[in-house]
């Protein structure tokens, strides 16, 4: 993995900072370890942070890096020199990768010079080089010396230098030994860097690792050499010359199969380069519009990809405990199954058998009966296995410490024959089949019970099988939860570790509208000074409440048409729920006013504190805000994404809040006419079909209609409406509540002349036959 600038890369790097940083002003200086600062530079509405390393690097970064909560040494000393001192100059030092930085101008000037080759180093100095302060202090020879209070020595940078020429080529080849690459010799004797170097020679048609007296020859391929050079020579004047784009070549890491899924595979960042070389045109590249920001990736991602590696190796650890947990029970599972049928075919050759087993027993319990001396029973057996007895020649060894003798027996029915020199390595372990096996044979007991005694371990052997398989699984199981929870647990670590970069906002008090406007305001009196000095904008709203504590919101509009009333009321509620209203459940409105409506500049014998303003105008009110707060997650999506969330902020327009009131009160119409023609329905069922509607002429008149209780069946056919003439009259009908057959010829309808005149209709409740 690459980790340093090159000379070709420092040019590149150096082309880009001179049109972007030089005129800055130093703000400030922290320091993120002990050899790797930051630089704050800020000019009208911008802000760089320049970051370098001693030996390492130099680059503009758009990352926010951790600092340290206390300054070192260095960096106290870098602020008292440096801090408000507008940068003048950037520039490397011959050919050497040592660059100079000059803040300040003529006698007030001073210099931090980095060095970026082998350890590096960070030194500060007058404008005469008179080292002030300095990270390491080194010698160099026996005349230099790198310390304070000494000169730096600038005669010692090594010159820009032409293209080497032809003979000088030709010297340093000839003083190479053979075998050495060609990159190898090169490099060490010319300014151009590894990656430039292998891209020229394989343009030159040189194979990759071409080595002097193999690959290269010298009076033959030295003017292919030279075209090479050449085309060095110019990637080092376009690097200083013009900006570069910016190259990353990654590189392939497989990761664990798990399961049956196929291998994934992790791209981690290998090299960074001004251009894209020809050694890269089969690797997976990533590629920037300038080399610093492919620069800033690079080295921002390293310790990101280092935990990215180490998770990696975590992970292929624990696949491969796993693995080995299943290989282990496998293992153990086939040695069980293997005693097993060496234990069965060990009986069934002793039940085959039975009878030379018993005699090679009888034998040596006889001779140790006898007290013959262990030595003289073997030599016995010897000379009986010389003479060719049978039982004899089935002895093998004895194990009379033990008190086992060891036999070689075969199935007497298989035809297989061999002889007993040839079956002298036969043991246990290699026997299957009808091939000779050697058993031990227990002289305590009978050739049945050796039988027996290994029948026995067969069946002991087979229930551990069975206690191991069933183990096994669960060992195996719990493997796996433990795999997985590592692989868990380092992806968590990893997660954490990579924090996402903080928006400047974020800072603030801030929320976004369902209108997509940025909405921030200040936490104290002195954020809401930073806010509305340097955030509010032409275009942008200053909203706040006249309560105690309320804070100042800042509507950023980024468009060119007013802020809607959907987010000016969001934004009043934000401020309302960030005063004394909140703790005291005050429900009341908040106001608005527009950019230039908000200064800084108080009455004449008034004076504004940190976070007052004084507003001009009218103050635009808002509606009353309920005291409702909630918060929500926001998510980064893909740029491939974009699209399918286009238009979900979008602005409420005039046209949809009419349709959709239309809509309700059309929805309200309908209500209304449902609700009246169910009232229609009732009040027409409430009157009687033997009723009819009486008539009455005149200025005053009145009808009383009294219903019956009781059913009548013939006053329907036989009932006439009575009439009234005259101004003022009045008719009773009368309604008989039980049946009346003789009433209806003889009812008249009475009629009343005059101005004023009533009749009184009475309800009989009893039968009558004459009425008046």
């Amino acid at each position: 993995m690459k980790g340093r600038f090159s000379t070709v890369d420092l040019r590149a790097i150096l082309t880009e900072l001179k049109a972007s940083v030089l005129g800055m002003r130093v703000a400030n200086i922290y320091d993120i370890d002990n050899k790797t600062y930051l630089i704050k530079l800020v000019k009208t509405d911008e802000k760089t942070m320049l970051l370098f390393e001693s030996g390492t690097r130099l680059y503009k970064t758009g990352f926010d890096w951790p600092k340290n909560m206390m300054p070192s040494g260095f960096s106290m000393k870098l602020r008292k020199h440096l801090r408000t001192r507008r940068l003048i100059s950037i520039e490397q030092l011959g050919s050497d990768r040592i660059v100079d930085m000059q803040f300040g101008e003529n006698e007030a000037a001073y210099h931090l010079i980095v060095e970026l080759y082998d350890r590096g180093n960070l030194i500060l100095t007058d404008f005469e080089y008179n080292i002030l302060n300095l990270l390491r202090t080194r010698t160099e020879g026996d005349d230099v010396r790198f310390a304070v209070r000494e000169r730096y020595p600038l005669e010692l940078a090594r010159p820009n230098q032409p293209l080497i020429s032809l003979e000088s080529l030709r010297e340093v080849l000839l003083e190479a030994k053979p075998g050495d690459t060609l990159k190898k010799i090169l490099n060490s004797r010319l300014v151009y860097g590894p990656a430039v170097l292998d891209h020229c020679l394989l343009n030159a048609g040189f194979p990759e690792g071409a080595k002097v007296g193999k690959n290269f020859d010298v009076s033959q391929d030295l003017p292919q050499l030279m075209s090479a050079l050449m085309e060095a020579e110019k990637f080092l004047e376009v690097s200083g010359s013009q900006p570069c784009q910016g190259y990353i070549v990654q590189k392939r890491e497989k990761k664990p199969k798990q399961d049956d899924s196929p291998a994934e595979e992790l791209l981690t960042y290998a090299e960074f380069h001004p251009f894209k070389f020809k050694q890269h045109e089969k690797s997976p590249c990533v590629e920037f519009p300038s080399f610093n920001k492919a620069v800033d990736e690079f080295f921002s991602q390293l310790e990101s990809q280092r935990l990215d590696l180490k998770a990696l190796q975590l992970e292929k650890v624990a696949i491969k405990k796993l693995e080995n947990v299943k290989k282990d029970h496998e293992r153990r599972l086939e040695t069980l199954q293997k005693v097993q049928d060496e234990d069965k075919h060990k009986a069934q050759l002793i039940e085959l058998n039975l009878d030379l087993v018993d005699k090679a027993i009888l034998v040596v319990r006889s001779a140790i009966a006898n007290q013959i001396d262990w030595t003289e029973i073997w030599d016995i057996v010897r000379e009986a296995q010389a003479q060719g007895d049978p039982v004899a020649s089935a002895i093998k060894t004895l194990k009379l410490d033990s008190n086992h003798i060891t036999v070689l027996l075969r199935n007497p029915f298989s035809g297989y024959e061999s002889d007993s020199e040839g079956d002298d390595d036969m043991d246990g372990r290699g026997a299957s089949g009808d091939r000779p096996m050697k058993i031990d044979i227990d002289l305590a007991l009978s050739a049945y019970a050796n039988a027996k005694k290994y029948y026995d371990q067969k069946r002991h052997a087979a229930k551990k099988e069975q206690k191991t398989i069933d183990a096994s699984e669960k060992a195996v199981k719990n493997a796996e939860k433990k795999t997985k929870e590592t692989l868990k647990e380092v992806s968590t670590v990893t997660k954490i570790n990579k924090a996402r970069k903080t928006y400047w906002f974020e800072k603030f008090l801030w929320f976004i509208t369902s209108e997509n406007y940025l909405v921030i305001a200040g936490r104290d009196s002195q954020q809401n000074e930073l806010i509305v000095k340097r955030h509010l904008k032409p275009g942008d709203l200053y909203v706040h409440a006249d309560l105690h504590g309320a804070t100042s919101c800042v509507i950023q509009n980024h468009t060119s048409s007013p802020v809607p009333p959907k987010s000016l009321n969001e934004a009043g509620t934000f401020a309302i729920c960030h005063s004394a209203a909140w703790d005291a459940k005050v429900v009341t409105s908040a106001w608005y006013v527009h950019h230039d409506q908000v200064s800084k500049t108080a009455p004449t014998g008034e004076y504004l504190t940190t976070g007052s303003f004084m507003i001009r105008g009218k103050k635009n009110y808002l509606p009353p805000s309920h005291l409702i707060l909630g918060f929500g997650f926001i998510f980064k999506i893909d740029n491939t994404c974009i699209w399918r969330h286009k238009d979900e902020r979008k602005v409420r327009i005039a046209e949809e809040d009419e349709e959709s009131v239309a809509d309700s009160q059309a929805t309200e119409g309908t209500l209304e006419a449902e609700v009246a023609e169910e009232d229609m329905k009732s009040s027409s069922s409430s009157v009687s079909g033997d009723e009819e509607a009486h008539e009455a002429d005149g200025e005053q008149g009145a009808v009383a209609v009294q219903v019956v209780e009781q059913e009548t069946k013939d006053t329907k056919e036989d009932e006439e409406a009575p009439e009234a003439d005259g101004e003022q009259g009045a008719v009773a009908a009368q309604v008989v509540e039980q049946e009346t057959k003789d009433t209806k010829e003889d009812e008249e309808a009475p009629e009343a002349d005059g101005e004023q005149g009533a009749v009184a209709a009475q309800v009989v409740e009893q039968e009558t036959k004459d009425t008046k």
